[in-house]
């Protein structure tokens, strides 16, 4: 009798494994056409984190993901990746150190199949506030060029924009409180900035990132790159000014939920919240720049409501673990009684339309309105920046520009200015700004 050996069954590809390292935390997807079952456990002494994946082929893409970890992943050490027992590959990732991990699948979303995904967070969470206490010099040096410059900015180049005054804080009868003084230095000239009494804090939100490219350019510019390179200018422009920081609420190219994005405003006890986009749309001669704030009654236009449909996609795409939900921020976000907040934000929102009409042409010379998550802190006026469309050629172009991408934040600076001008904040605790 002749005994024919049977062939293994075939596993299932990986169609792509990916690594995206940061501060805040890194993450690694494995993706799939079908969902790929899995078991994940931690050891200790050292610390390494193991994902047993059943099903799976070793092929040449799994084989792979070891060498994406980058020497300077803060949390990564080493992956390696092998035959574990018949039918189950086993990856084993060693860590720097303790950390709080997180798997969970994720459903067929954007361009992306099935993927399973692993967040390795600090065991101690990276502090916000430090962006606030780091040298203010130091600061501006790390902010390095934006990627995406083709035209190096012009050293000297001023940003117009109206002085702002020290804030001053009526407060009955005025207590003695003692002044910063905030040292900004520009290449080799130092600029004593005036006396405040308080910093004006300003979280700059540079939309998607990581898994989320958001839009793309019919030249191949992707929004997350755009919107990082305008944020670290505006941030370098802030932190210039003598009253006032900012704070990045995204720093490189990685995925934060946008729940977590006005969280972190939150927790910098942020004045102002500014989300930074570039637009698309179908046809490639819609151009202009807009300015959205938030609407508890509905979109004022159906473009605005189909916006914020978009942007709201975002977690699907960059990917949220929708199993771990903290309930006291889902409350911060459904709390509409934010009446106030979105006032003091139209008001934001129209000095920055104002200003960026002296840059760009304006897709619609009023502020538009709808449901987007990312500007729901109830107690931050918050307003999202539509810099211009990447689907336009010419303004993709420019949006590239670094001297454009100077204008835009100098813009975007401008009108904060003039709203903070007319609307001091109030007072709280001092920062140290040294």
């Amino acid at each position: 009798m002749l005994l024919l050996a049977v062939p293994a069954l075939a596993g299932e590809k990986v169609l792509a494994s990916r690594v995206w390292p940061a501060q805040e935390y890194t993450r690694v997807t494995i993706e799939t056409a079908k969902p790929v079952k899995h078991a994940f456990f931690a050891i200790n002494n050292p610390d390494r984190l193991v994902i047993d994946l059943e099903g799976v082929d070793l092929d040449d893409e799994l084989k792979a993901l070891p060498a994406k970890v980058g020497d300077k992943d803060p949390y990564i050490q080493a992956v390696r990746v092998a035959l574990n027992r018949p039918n189950v590959v086993r990856v084993v990732f060693d860590l720097r150190g303790e950390a709080k991990p997180s798997v969970f699948p994720l459903a067929p979303a954007g361009e992306y199949r099935n993927r399973l995904v692993l967040d390795i967070y600090p065991a101690k969470p990276v502090d916000p506030l430090l962006a606030l206490v780091q040298p203010r010099a130091d600061a501006i040096a790390e902010m390095a060029a934006a990627p995406l410059a083709v035209t190096p900015p012009p050293e000297t180049a001023p940003v117009e924009t109206p002085a702002l005054p020290a804030v001053k804080v009526p407060v009955p009868p005025p207590p003695a409180v003692a002044s910063v003084t905030v040292t900004s230095r520009v290449g080799a000239r130092a600029v004593a900035a005036p006396k405040v009494d308080r910093l004006v804090i300003v979280a700059i939100d540079a939309g998607h990132g990581g898994e989320d490219p958001g839009a793309r350019g019919r030249l191949g510019t992707r929004e997350k790159d755009v919107t990082l390179a305008i944020a670290k200018r505006l941030k370098i422009a802030i932190d210039k000014e003598p009253n006032m920081r900012a704070v990045l609420v995204r720093d490189g190219d990685y995925f934060i939920p946008l729940g977590q994005r006005v969280a972190k405003a939150r927790r910098v006890q942020a004045d102002l919240f500014v989300s930074v986009h570039a637009d698309a749309w179908v046809k490639p001669d819609a151009r202009g720049s807009s300015v959205f704030a938030l609407s508890e009654k509905g979109a004022t236009s159906t473009a605005a409501r189909m916006l914020a449909s978009k942007e709201n996609q975002s977690d699907l795409i960059g990917g949220v673990n929708l199993g771990a939900k903290d309930p006291v921020l889902a409350r911060t976000l459904l709390d509409l009684s934010q009446t106030a907040t979105i006032n003091d934000s139209l008001k934001l929102a129209r000095h920055v339309l104002s200003e960026l009409g002296d840059v760009n042409d304006l897709h619609k010379h009023s502020v538009e309105q709808a449901g987007f998550a990312v500007l729901k802190a109830p107690d931050v006026p918050s307003i999202l920046v539509e810099t211009a469309f990447i689907s336009n050629p010419e303004e993709e172009k420019r949006l590239k520009d670094a001297r454009y991408q100077d204008k835009i934040a100098g813009a975007i600076l401008g009108g904060i200015k003039r709203y903070l001008a007319a609307n001091p904040p109030l007072a709280r605790n001092k920062l140290a700004a040294n």
